[in-house]
C-alpha cells in the first residue's frame, strides 16, 4: 500500500508541470508537506467539464482534496481513512471505486512515497522493527501517481453551505517492480506524461487499457529517518538518506 507520501512542490510549479488551464484552488496554497497522510489535504490535478457549459470540452484543473476516498453513498465521512488506495487488480469491480474508475480520474503529484521493510535487526519476532526507505524518480522528477476522486454530500448541511461538499481522493496501487519492489510488493500506479491527458479525460469511460502491470519504473529507493514514522514530524529532512554506519542499512 501506498501510506504516506511527500509532496514538497509549490502549487505554481506544479501548475506549469501539467499544464493546467484553471487553478481551482486560487484561494488555497498548501504548505510543503514531506510526510503527507491520510485525512490530509493533497494537490489533485483533474479535467472537468464547465457547470456553465456542459457542452464543451473538459478543463484540466489544479484542486485540493482530502486524501482518503469517501463514496457518495457513504453514511459517514469517517469511512475515507480506510479508503486511501484503490488496487488496481479489483478497482472496477468494488462499488466503492467502480464509478469513479469510470468518470473521476485525477493525478496525484508527488516527490516520491515511504514504505517500511523489515529491518535485519532489531524488534521482536512478533514485533520486527521496521525500517521506512524513500522511494523516488531517480531524474528527480515529478511523480504522477494515478487516482480517483469522489463527492460526498453532507446532507445535514443546507445547499449554500460551503462545507456542504466534501471532496476526496485515492491512490491507485499495483504490483512493484525495480528497487521499489525490493521495499514492498505494491506500489502507486504511476502515469507517464504523454498519458496524461487520456488518463484525466472523463469523456474516456473506457480506461482499462491502463490498467496493467508496472514496466520499468525509473525509481530509487533508499533509507530514511525512522522520524517519518509520526506524522507530527515533517520537515526536508524526513526524505534525507540515513548514511550506513546510521543504521547499518545498506543503500539500494
Amino acid at each position: 500500500m501506498c501510506g504516506r507520501y511527500a509532496s514538497a512542490r509549490k502549487k505554481q510549479e506544479l501548475l506549469e508541470q501539467f499544464q493546467v488551464e484553471v487553478d481551482g484552488a486560487a484561494e488555497e496554497e498548501l504548505r510543503p508537506d514531506y510526510n503527507v497522510a491520510p485525512t490530509k489535504p493533497v494537490y489533485a490535478v483533474l479535467s472537468r467539464v464547465p457547470k456553465s457549459d456542459p457542452e464543451a470540452e473538459a478543463v484540466r484543473q489544479l484542486r485540493v482534496l482530502r486524501w482518503g476516498l469517501v463514496p457518495s453513498w457513504a453514511k459517514d465521512p469517517s469511512i475515507g481513512s480506510r479508503m486511501i488506495n484503490a488496487r488496481v487488480e479489483t478497482l472496477t469491480e468494488k462499488p466503492s471505486f467502480r464509478r469513479a474508475f469510470a468518470e473521476r480520474r485525477c493525478l496525484l503529484p508527488a516527490d516520491g512515497y515511504f514504505e517500511w521493510a523489515v529491518a535485519e535487526e532489531g524488534g521482536t519476532v512478533k514485533k520486527p522493527k521496521k525500517q521506512p526507505y524513500f522511494i523516488h524518480p531517480a531524474d528527480g522528477g515529478v511523480m504522477a501517481m494515478a487516482g480517483l476522486y469522489e463527492f460526498w454530500r453532507d446532507r445535514g448541511r443546507p445547499d449554500d453551505d460551503p462545507l456542504a461538499w466534501l471532496v476526496t481522493c485515492a491512490v491507485i496501487t499495483t504490483s512493484a517492480l525495480d528497487e521499489a519492489g525490493t521495499v514492498h510488493d505494491r506500489m502507486p500506479m504511476l502515469i507517464e506524461r504523454d498519458r496524461w491527458a487520456e488518463w484525466l479525460d472523463p469523456g474516456v469511460p473506457d480506461a482499462k487499457g491502463f490498467l496493467v502491470p508496472a514496466g520499468s519504473t525509473g525509481l530509487k529507493a533508499y533509507p530514511v529517518s525512522t522520524a517519518v514514522n509520526s506524522v507530527r514530524n515533517n520537515g526536508p529532512e524526513l526524505i534525507e538518506p540515513l548514511l550506513e554506519e546510521d543504521d547499518g542499512q545498506a543503500l539500494f
